[in-house]
């Protein structure tokens, strides 16, 4: 029996792993001088003066939102189309994500959309460059500065996106996530990465306890500290991120030339941009019935995953707070979660899985 393609497989190597086992026999293990190198490499990286390392990427999504200054009663516009924590994060402050349409070829935010959504409530944009494709940061940061708004970048999925030749997370506040399935990993963890050092300043008080000097405590704050232990790991990560995400690239670029499914509408770079492939979704025509698909791609041991299966507006935590379809209005969104299954893509592929996983799907024949 062939081995099985899982969907998401983290490369971890002895590298990684003795970076930490060093720390661990440092018994040095909590936020200290390694995060403090982890968040200067990364902050080079990206192209900013300032980078936060947080717990998980849903915690600087939160401290992003806080440092931003918004509060209950705001409204935030962020995409219909993305995992739950984008939105979930405005909600923390106790104010209102007003959801914006997608656009097709892109499954990221749409601008006109969002354009026609501003009120006089309207604070700031959380947009995400969803999959690793970066959204219209030129068309967003204008609408911004039209209307005095706050950009918060949710670059979980995008480490090492660019756009027009500069690094997502450099444009507005950047949050990412090092969770297990991202380009790269610490297990779990985030970071905050901005130019604005006031921002910085907030999120490091929020992290720890609002502590301003050791038990001077100036805001309510959280724990939402990174130990070394994951730091000694992103370090290494961030090394090798360029090259794993050029594999992705690569893996992509074959599936496209490859696959031939019939009515499937395959990913792209969107002009200017370089996409960096932490999935890989596909489009079905409407004539496929995707659960029987998914069914035969996991017979044949091709991993899957719908990514995703349901707006955030109709989730029913939002549902619960009074978001009505008529209310959000998101028909693209609605179509694409309808249609898009995610295949393969990640740097431990090899030529074999790519070939089998093409060959497979070109197999399927169709059909309700």
């Amino acid at each position: 029996m062939r081995k099985k393609i899982p969907l998401i497989r983290p490369l971890i190597a002895e590298q990684e792993v003795e970076a930490a086992a060093r720390v661990l026999r440092s018994r040095m293990l909590a936020q200290g001088a390694i995060t403090a190198d982890f968040e200067r490499k990364f902050a080079h990286y990206v192209g900013v003066n300032e980078a936060v390392a947080l717990s998980s990427g849903t915690a600087a999504l939160d401290v992003a939102v806080k440092s931003a200054g918004i509060k209950q009663g705001d409204e935030v516009i962020t995409t219909a189309f993305s995992f739950i924590a984008s939105a979930n994060a405005i909600l923390y402050q106790g104010a209102r994500p007003i959801f914006a349409d997608i656009k097709q070829n892109t499954f990221n935010i749409d601008p006109e959309d969002l354009q026609a959504k501003i009120t006089n409530k309207t604070k700031a944009v959380l947009a995400v460059h969803l999959f690793g494709q970066p959204f219209d940061v030129a068309a967003i940061r204008e609408i911004c500065a039209d209307h005095d708004l706050l950009l918060i970048e949710d670059c979980a999925q995008a480490h090492g996106a660019e756009y027009e030749g500069r690094k997502v997370g450099s444009f507005g506040t950047g949050c990412f996530s090092f969770y297990a399935t991202k380009n790269m990993t610490t297990g779990e963890g985030g970071m905050v990465t901005t130019g604005d050092a006031a921002v910085a300043r907030t999120a490091r008080l929020l992290r720890d306890h609002g502590q301003a000097d050791k038990y001077v405590h100036t805001v309510l704050g959280y724990n939402y500290r990174m130990t070394d232990v994951e730091a000694a790991v992103g370090i290494v990560q961030l090394e090798k991120l360029d090259a794993m995400n050029a594999k992705r690239i690569g893996n992509a670029y074959y599936l496209n030339r490859h696959l031939t499914l019939e009515g499937a509408t395959l990913p792209h770079a969107a002009r200017g941009t370089t996409h960096v492939y932490h999935q890989y979704v596909i489009m079905l025509a409407r004539a496929t019935d995707r659960n029987r698909f998914e069914a035969y791609l996991q017979a044949h041991g091709i991993g899957c995953a719908v990514h995703y299966p349901l707006p955030i507006y109709q989730q029913p935590l939002y549902q619960s707070l009074g978001y009505s379809r008529e209310l959000a209005a998101c028909p693209v969104a609605e179509e694409v979660a309808q249609s898009v299954l995610s295949l393969p893509v990640h740097p431990a592929l090899t030529r074999d899985d790519l070939a089998h996983i093409v060959q497979t799907v070109n197999g399927f024949e169709g059909g309700r």
